[in-house]
């Protein structure tokens, strides 16, 4: 479809958020590359190939320590996402939401290690979990939506690196 000279499209929006795109920075990343292998003194993940994942570190090579950002993050409190869960079917099904959220935590650090859940923490009123990374906090909240529909909200704080996503039902 055309549209007019001097007009713009309209914009639709779709299942890809405005707020991630762009270079995004976060304050816990190293400006520039570890010494391969490096070997995360916490967990144990290695940075190899340019990137953190679950291997073993080579053999007969000079490994290097240090903690990668997601073992920073946890040991200095600092969470990249928040999610917020509420309402009273969230508290009615409070264990089937948190096995939900502990599988998907689970298949994306298998792939991505550093993205994890931090904590878990319980509210009167709602039940709120901090990650390492905002990407992880928004898949965490697009599982819930996907799976028991509700209501989703973003808010992203770009000089900070930080995702609040709520969830209500």
């Amino acid at each position: 479809m055309k549209t007019p000279q001097g007009s713009a499209p309209a914009f639709h929006p779709g299942r890809h958020l405005e707020i991630f795109d762009g270079a995004v920075i976060d304050p816990y990343q190293q400006r520039g590359k570890y010494a391969e292998p490096t070997v995360c003194s916490d967990c144990g993940a290695v940075y190899q190939q340019g990137r953190w994942q679950w291997s073993s570190a080579p053999r007969h090579v000079q490994v290097h320590q240090a903690r990668c950002p997601a073992c920073a993050r946890i040991h200095e409190a600092m969470p990249a996402g928040y999610l917020t869960i509420k309402g009273d079917f969230a508290k009615a099904h409070r264990d089937e939401l948190i096995q939900l959220l502990r599988h998907h935590e689970q298949r994306e650090k298998n792939e991505h290690p550093l993205q994890r859940i931090m904590r878990i923490d319980e509210q009167p009123d709602a039940c709120e979990i901090t990650t390492t990374d905002i990407h992880l906090a928004r898949g965490l909240g697009e599982a819930l939506e996907h799976a028991y529909r509700g209501t989703l909200h973003y808010h992203y704080n770009k000089g900070d690196y930080l995702l609040r996503v709520l969830w209500e039902r």
